[in-house]
Parts: C-alpha cells; sequence; structure tokens
C-alpha cells in the first residue's frame, strides 16, 4: 500500500485540528516545514512530554480541549497526537483496546481502584509512514513521572505493571521516536478492538470506561484525587 486514503487524515468532531489553538501551535512549533520523519518526531515527543499524564473528564474530549487542558491519559493524549499529525498532513488511525486495571495502581491511589473497571478502553495510535503503519504508545506517560517511577524501582528490567505502565523493562522502556513502533502499557493489554480510521467511530461502538454514579463520582471527584497523587509523584516521587 503505497498511498493511504484520505480519510486517515479528515478533521472530525474530536479530532478538531482546525481549531484556533491547534493551528496556532503548529505555526509557533513551525512543523509544517519538516519532513515528515521530523515532524512526528517533533510532535510524538511535544504530546508525550508537554501534555502530561493525568486522567481527563472524558475520553472523548476533542483535541483542542486536551491541549487548553495540558494534560491526558491513554485516550485523550492520542487524540492530540493524531489530531497534529493529520493537521500537517501525515495520516493515523485508531487502534482500541482494554487494558487491566492492575497497571493503573500507585497512579489511581489504593483506595479508589475499587472505583476502576477491571477492563479499560485504552488505544494507542498508528502513523502512517515509509510505506507502513507504526503503532505509537509510548506517548502516555510523560518524562519526569516516568523517572521518578524508574527512581523507586531501580533495579527492575523485567516486566513491570504499575504506575499507569506495562512494559518488558521499566529501565529501558521502547518511548523514544526512531522510526518503529513506541510501547508503554502495552503488556497490559486485555482485549484488541481492532483498528478505526477515526476514534469518533470507535466511541460510538464501545463509549467510554464509566457510567451512571461511577461516572458521575469520577468526573466530579475522583480524577480530582487522582491527579493530585500522579501530581505528587511528578514533583516529589513516590513515597
Amino acid at each position: 500500500m503505497n498511498q493511504v486514503s484520505n480519510d486517515f487524515l479528515q478533521a472530525t468532531k474530536i479530532l478538531d485540528f482546525n481549531h484556533p489553538k491547534i493551528q496556532t501551535l503548529i505555526e509557533q512549533k513551525k512543523w509544517r516545514e519538516l519532513a515528515p520523519y521530523d515532524a512526528v518526531g517533533a510532535i510524538y515527543h511535544f504530546v508525550r512530554d508537554e501534555i502530561c499524564f493525568g486522567y481527563s473528564f472524558d475520553d472523548r474530549l476533542s483535541a483542542s480541549q486536551v491541549l487548553s487542558d495540558g494534560y491526558g491519559q491513554c485516550n485523550t493524549k492520542g487524540t492530540l497526537l493524531m489530531a497534529l499529525l493529520r493537521a500537517v498532513g501525515i495520516a493515523t488511525r485508531f487502534h482500541g483496546f482494554t487494558i487491566y486495571n492492575e497497571l493503573q495502581r500507585g497512579a489511581i491511589p489504593h483506595y479508589l481502584i475499587f472505583f476502576a473497571p477491571k477492563r479499560i478502553i485504552h488505544s494507542w495510535v498508528e502513523v502512517y509512514l515509509d510505506y507502513r503503519w507504526i503503532n505509537l504508545e509510548g506517548y502516555i506517560i510523560d518524562k519526569p513521572f516516568l523517572t521518578q517511577v524508574q527512581s523507586s524501582f531501580a533495579d527492575q528490567c523485567q516486566q513491570f505493571s504499575g504506575y499507569g505502565i506495562a512494559t518488558k523493562c521499566l529501565a529501558t522502556p521502547d518511548i523514544d521516536w526512531q522510526g518503529k513502533d513506541t510501547y508503554i502499557q502495552s503488556e497490559g493489554i486485555a482485549d484488541d478492538f481492532g483498528v478505526y480510521t477515526q476514534p469518533d467511530g470507535f466511541y460510538e461502538t464501545h463509549g467510554s470506561n464509566l457510567s451512571g454514579v461511577k461516572k458521575l463520582l469520577f468526573r466530579y471527584v475522583l480524577r480530582h484525587l487522582m491527579n493530585r497523587n500522579v501530581n505528587n509523584i511528578r514533583a516529589n516521587g513516590i513515597s
């Protein structure tokens, strides 16, 4: 496949890359002036490290909202990554999964883990470059947060699960852009829902993680406690 459908470059309600905030960012960063490989790397590292790991209001936030918030988890940071890449003419698609909630222990305080579903909606972004699709998942955890976790588990060069991470080697996870797949939670995958052209279609089919009272509690109370915990780890390490 030498060319991909224009569907993989479209703006959608979620991938609202024509929003002025996104267009302004792209102009400021001069990403359109870069070669495709370099543009993927620059945008990828921006989303990984300048959009902090944290728990968003909803999985289905628009890219412009994620940018305004300045934080997100797998699904919302992925939305922003897809939108920014499409905005500079790089094709992307959405791959949907669930992950086991066990890998969130530590990031989600132990007294709140009861509220998390056993299997959590998860996704990564696939980017089309050099005539192939490349899996990108290593953008979820920002470097400052990851460094604090690594410093508390210094000898962990084996499979590790916790603090929003599920990787074969905590010391050297595959998270840097080098033109190949990147992963940070892939070892915690439970279900594979396959590839979608647009995230909008995935969420229409599979919904989001919580419903009812738990959803309201998460939105207005629990996620703030979770984000406070994550921010404390980022700033002070794991006690």
